[in-house]
């Protein structure tokens, strides 16, 4: 268990009183030495970079930077948001953009943009990266300007976006998770998909810690919440997927396009129905099956939790079909679910 009231010990360094920090004489000898850090990687893992504050993109990691002074750095001021890349194909670009902007509304950010602005920037920016499978992030902070609490010294919010080159696959192992004892977040911050990630970083730390995978929060009630990064589902003894009500935790894109798909599975009789409803803890372990639902997964079978097998113990069938349903879509999906990509 993680106790937020014992300090985390930093590893020891060699206390040298005649240690000295050196002085960069000039910005072309920092770029240099920032250089010089990169020169030594074999494949550049960011292959392309967009910043509002210079008002471009970069093809060079060694200038994939933000200001200091932006709130989003030392505020937690920002939000953000995932779309992949798939075979040269953007997926629910629009999906993702649509959550973003509302996040940003929630986190009382302006975009320096209209949401058509920034689509026209992601997909050139996807180009010019030659990326053809990979993640893409985007994020729209406060803004630089100073180092208060309030927003209001700076003169404009900021857009960033980075390609990630990333050769992620389709899940078919399946993985061990814990319940957390990390508090999850308020719903205010919950819904939002803000910058401020400590509670999940600590949540997947937590289980870690405990040899699994990854961990899942429940609520003050006793109710199924979502896991740090991901939306949780299910599939019943009797053969329904229900996912918990998204009131209080983040809307997942790739949870709701799994919820327009599976109804399918209920006309092929593979399904009996599907469902949001809460969940409590005591029904969520007797379930037949259970998964991850996240963009890069899609689905990421879950066989274990707090050292009791789900089901069987085994990937569950069901799990492996609705992910076939849903990579399918990645790879084929027509109409606004799949972007082109405009290589040069």
């Amino acid at each position: 268990m993680v106790n937020p009231t014992v300090p985390w010990k930093a590893p020891e360094v060699e206390n040298d009183d005649d240690f000295r920090v050196h002085v960069f004489s000039s910005s072309s000898e920092l770029l240099e030495k920032l250089h010089e850090k990169w020169s030594s990687v074999e494949k550049q893992p960011y292959p392309a970079m967009y910043s509002s504050i210079f008002g471009g993109i970069t093809l060079d990691p060694a200038m994939m930077v933000i200001p200091l002074d932006d709130h989003m750095v030392h505020r937690g001021h920002g939000v953000f948001d995932t779309s992949i890349v798939l075979d040269g194909y953007l997926y629910e670009l629009d999906v993702h953009l649509d959550r973003f902007l509302l996040s940003a509304s929630k986190a009382k950010i302006s975009s320096p943009f209209s949401q058509s602005t920034l689509r026209s920037i992601i997909i050139q920016l996807t180009a010019a990266s030659k990326c053809k499978k990979g993640t893409l992030r985007f994020w729209l902070s406060a803004g630089p300007g100073d180092f208060s609490l309030s927003s209001a010294g700076c003169p404009t919010s900021a857009f960033y976006a980075v390609v990630i080159d990333h050769d992620f696959s389709q899940c078919k192992e399946g993985v061990k998770v814990i319940t957390s004892n990390v508090p999850m977040k308020p719903p205010l911050f919950a819904t939002a998909k803000n910058v401020n990630y400590l509670p999940n970083v600590l949540s997947v730390m937590e289980a870690e810690e405990k040899g699994a995978s990854s961990s899942v929060w429940v609520d003050d009630e006793g109710y199924i919440a979502e896991g740090p990064n991901v939306n949780v589902a299910f599939i019943t003894q009797d053969k329904e997927l229900v996912m918990p009500p998204f009131d209080n935790i983040l809307h997942g894109c790739t949870a709701k396009r799994l919820l327009q798909l599976a109804p399918r599975l209920v006309d092929q009789g593979l399904l009996k129905g599907v469902a949001t409803k809460k969940i409590s803890l005591e029904e969520a372990k007797a379930a037949a099956e259970m998964m991850y639902v996240g963009s890069t997964l899609p689905l990421l079978p879950i066989i274990e939790w707090d050292d009791q097998p789900i089901g069987n113990g085994s990937v569950g069938e069901l799990t492996m079909v609705l992910s076939n349903l849903l990579w399918d879509d990645m790879v084929t999906g027509s109409g606004t679910q799949r972007i082109p990509v405009p290589y040069v």
